[in-house]
């Protein structure tokens, strides 16, 4: 588990603790237990936050993916990144976990991917077997809230940290379909530097281990470079960027950050 300095744009960020080589284990197991794995993303960082390992752990099961926090996420890009697991063979899901929104068309997206194995089971005079789902993603993507809010009540314990589910969890939807919970997982090392950050920003990686104030920057430097409306109105800065520096000696973007970092310094010190 490292942090370096690595340019004067982005930071050397890895965290690979020692239990998740043991959930990675975990799951290659018990993935010959289910028909079908789900993997959860983050719609703010949808190729981030795709673990590079899943696809060769899973192998031909058949897959979907959830694009979750839609409602953090950029709209456009969301329906872009949606249309591209799409067009690569995916059963593609957009959810907000907070509103509930998408989360009625899980169950119903989960039949249409098993259509042919339900309709197996009713050949064979099996019906009402329960499909078998195994719910994958990184650390703190929503992965237990997901589950939560599909099953309809609290089965999966959920908090606002990575590494919260450390053991998996079988959880009953309804007679008809159960789904396993698994723990948050990484990969070794993150090969570009971005993807580490990007993992941080969003809080896929643990605190203890950040410089919280040098990435409070660089996640400011990146918004305000992409979204520089949204910046400003979310920080109220009405002032045109030269008439700001003349009054007050800093850019707008300078001002984003300094009041960026005053927040999430003070949350963690609360």
């Amino acid at each position: 588990m490292k942090q370096e300095a690595n340019s004067e744009s982005t930071m050397n960020i890895q965290w690979y603790p020692g239990h998740m080589t043991k959930t990675r284990r975990m799951i290659e197991a018990d993935v010959k237990l289910v028909d079908a794995v789900c993997e959860i993303l983050d719609a703010r960082i949808p190729l981030a936050s795709r673990n590079p390992d899943i696809d060769a752990i899973c192998g031909t099961k058949p897959r979907m993916i959830i694009l979750n926090r839609i409602d953090m996420a950029d709209p456009a890009m969301t329906k872009r990144w949606a249309e591209h697991f799409r067009a690569r063979g995916y059963s593609v899901l957009q959810t907000d976990c907070k509103t509930k929104k998408g989360i009625s068309g899980f169950v119903p997206a989960v039949r249409e991917l098993l259509a042919e194995k339900l309709a197996r089971y009713a050949e064979k005079g099996q019906v009402g077997r329960p499909l078998k789902l195994m719910i994958v993603g990184i650390p703190n993507v929503g992965k237990s809230t997901f589950i939560n809010q599909v099953a309809g009540r609290k089965g999966a314990k959920a908090e606002n940290r990575p590494g919260v589910t450390r053991g998996k969890q079988w959880i009953t939807v309804d007679q008809g379909l159960l789904l396993l919970d698994t723990p948050g997982i990484l990969w070794p090392k993150f090969e570009d530097p971005e993807v580490g950050m990007r993992l941080a920003y969003t809080g896929a990686v643990k605190d203890d281990i950040l410089d919280i104030e040098t990435l409070a920057y660089h996640q400011m430097e990146m918004l305000w470079k992409r979204y520089p409306d949204a910046v400003r109105a979310r920080y109220k800065i009405e002032l045109p960027e030269e008439e700001l520096k003349e009054l007050v000696g800093h850019t707008p973007f300078q001002v984003a950050v300094g009041s960026a970092i005053g927040i999430i310094v003070g949350l963690l010190l609360h």
